[in-house]
């Protein structure tokens, strides 16, 4: 596939968009002490979080966050004894997987909350003998 000078120049004003709009990570390192990744930003401001709340990295150990890698964009951020990776400026946005993978993260911790609406349901339910049975379709 051949890319064209156009091409080529629009994709080269994207990227400078991109640098302008988001400031590129200089270091990344694992605080074993607090069980965080930090990322340093060019803008001198650090962001800290748990591997536990990003997808590609939630089932991972201490020792697979060591020998993270800094793109040369400094946009991405390669774990390589996981393969997994994290796009910052998605990260920067709020978005720690993807749309899929975080939907179903927060319906399981929605899920699990406990509410008043959600306990005065459980006992009217009860009352009534509980969840309703599943209605069978009968083939005719």
């Amino acid at each position: 596939m051949e890319i064209t000078d156009e091409e080529f120049e629009k994709a080269t004003q994207r990227g400078l968009a991109k640098k302008a709009a988001y400031p590129a990570a200089l270091s990344v390192r694992y605080d074993r002490r607090v069980s965080r990744i930090i990322i340093e930003l060019a803008s001198g401001i650090e962001i800290a979080f748990s591997p536990k709340h990003v997808e590609g990295l939630e089932h991972g150990h201490p020792a697979d966050f060591a020998n993270a890698e800094i793109s040369p964009s400094g946009f991405g951020i390669h774990f390589p004894l996981l393969d997994a990776d994290i796009y910052l400026p998605a990260l920067l946005e709020g978005f720690l997987g993807s749309k899929r993978w975080m939907a179903a993260e927060n319906g399981r911790l929605g899920g699990a909350k406990s509410s008043p609406a959600k306990k005065i349901a459980s006992r009217e339910n009860g009352k009534l003998g509980g969840r309703p049975r599943k209605k069978t379709l009968v083939a005719a």
